[in-house]
């Protein structure tokens, strides 16, 4: 269970439009960057939002770095030990408040500005996931090829198999509907690699309607 870190507070009776999930770990590098670009972004569109971040069990100052930043808006709160993204992102997600629930990675692969083109398509869906795969995406730079051909093979596999219809699950840049979430979050079983794909099931089985939207996106060799 993720322990309440410092920003961790009671609900209030503000209306937060967008909650920002980002998972983390042995982020002090470029965390603090990350996040004063998502803070910066947001308070220029005005609407309240909160941003998230879950310090999945790191052993440098990643926790030190968030501490820096006000609350509210940013929170942080803390794995007692590295469980993997799936279990980062539940813990934050089921904390949030948001109308809409944005899961960020840490290294802004996905550039925050393209929260915008995701929103786009809330009028038709309740799960729009970035996409790397799609005619309107831009990948400035592509992981090594074993990688990328490793995920292409991945979601191969799974439309293969007709669990997903969706070309790139694996994308960290995703914008869900903030009380479908917190229930898909909730019945989510796997805490590490393929989350996304159990939240797709998941959300195809209430049936909802799931798009996917093309994004920019850049490999960050040090990705974690």
């Amino acid at each position: 269970m993720a322990r309440p870190g410092r920003g961790t507070r009671l609900p209030t009776l503000e209306s937060i439009r967008l909650s920002v999930v980002i998972p983390a770990y042995n982020e002090e590098q470029r965390l603090g960057g990350t996040l004063q670009r998502v803070q910066d972004y947001l308070e220029h569109r005005r609407d309240p939002f909160e941003i998230l971040v879950v310090d999945d069990g790191s052993v440098d100052r990643t926790t030190d770095v968030v501490e820096k930043f006000p609350d509210p808006p940013v929170q942080i709160l803390c794995l007692p030990e590295n469980r993997g993204n799936g279990a980062a992102l539940n813990a934050g997600v089921l904390a949030s408040r948001g109308e809409w629930v944005l899961l960020c990675d840490a290294d802004l692969s996905t550039p925050i500005e393209d929260l915008e083109i995701l929103e786009k398509r809330t009028d038709e869906a309740s799960v729009v996931l970035g996409s790397r795969s799609v005619a309107e995406s831009r990948v400035t730079q592509h992981q090594p090829i074993y990688r990328e051909m490793m995920g292409k093979t991945f979601n191969g596999i799974l439309r293969l198999l007709a669990l997903v219809e969706e070309r790139d699950t694996q994308c960290g840049f995703k914008l869900v509907r903030g009380d479908l979430a917190r229930e898909l979050f909730g019945e989510l079983s796997i805490e590490r690699f393929a989350y996304d794909v159990e939240l797709v099931c998941l959300a195809r089985d209430r049936g909802e309607r799931i798009v996917e939207q093309g994004v920019r996106w850049q490999d960050s060799p040090n990705s974690r």
